[in-house]
């Protein structure tokens, strides 16, 4: 059995695999030895942002916190933040009213520092040696070259797990070990129990979800 690390695109996974769906309270090492069931999973990292309230789910805030607790219940996970970015721009219409402007001023939130965050782990635990192999949760493109920086220059194995089947990265594809994709009974047999404790106490799953 490989020892192996697991990297996770929160948002990645989040918006690929389990968003509309009844399987958000995800337990991320579950689902990881579900999917690699012949490695020595040591580690799992986690990269997100904490995300602020909007109109019509201002309680999305709690359910992220109460979920980061969950995962804090969990052994060799360590979740590692980014942030999030507000910023306006302009965007032109697709039918605007004759006679006036195109372009409206819109508030665009970009999730940032994740992506970046993945590769400098990936790289540096890989020259470090603290994995034979790498498993990237994630179908971003961005996440190319330090994969090809880990499989050249290192000479390790690097697996893609792609949140959303079917739909794998043609240029990850061709630079992984191999690629998997996340199906939905690994979801389903990977929820946390109900409710849970820590230091804190209990810990419950959002009613909302």
């Amino acid at each position: 059995m490989k020892r192996t690390y697991i990297y996770i695109d929160g948002f990645n996974l989040y918006y690929g695999a389990v968003k509309g769906t009844s399987y958000k309270w995800l337990n991320l090492r579950r689902m990881c030895e579900l999917l690699l069931p012949k490695n020595d999973i040591v580690r799992v990292k986690y990269f997100t942002a904490k995300v602020s309230s909007r109109a019509g789910d201002l309680g999305q805030p709690a359910r992220q916190q109460i979920y980061l607790r969950a995962l804090q219940t969990l052994p060799n996970l360590e979740i590692i933040y980014g942030h999030f970015l507000t910023h306006s721009v302009w965007r032109r219409l697709a039918n605007p009213a004759p006679g006036e402007s195109p372009y409206v001023q819109v508030l665009k939130t970009e999730e940032k520092g994740s992506d970046v965050n993945l590769a400098a782990h990936l790289i540096n635990d890989g020259y470090k040696g603290c994995y034979e192999v790498a498993a990237v949760i994630s179908n971003d493109s961005d996440l190319l070259e330090p994969i090809k920086i880990v499989r050249r220059e290192l000479g390790l194995d690097v697996v893609v797990i792609n949140p959303r089947p079917g739909r794998t990265s043609k240029a990850l594809a061709r630079e992984a070990s191999f690629v998997k994709s996340i199906r939905k009974w690994v979801l389903k047999d990977s929820q946390f129990a109900p409710t849970l404790r820590d230091a804190q106490g209990e810990i419950r799953k959002p009613s909302e979800w």
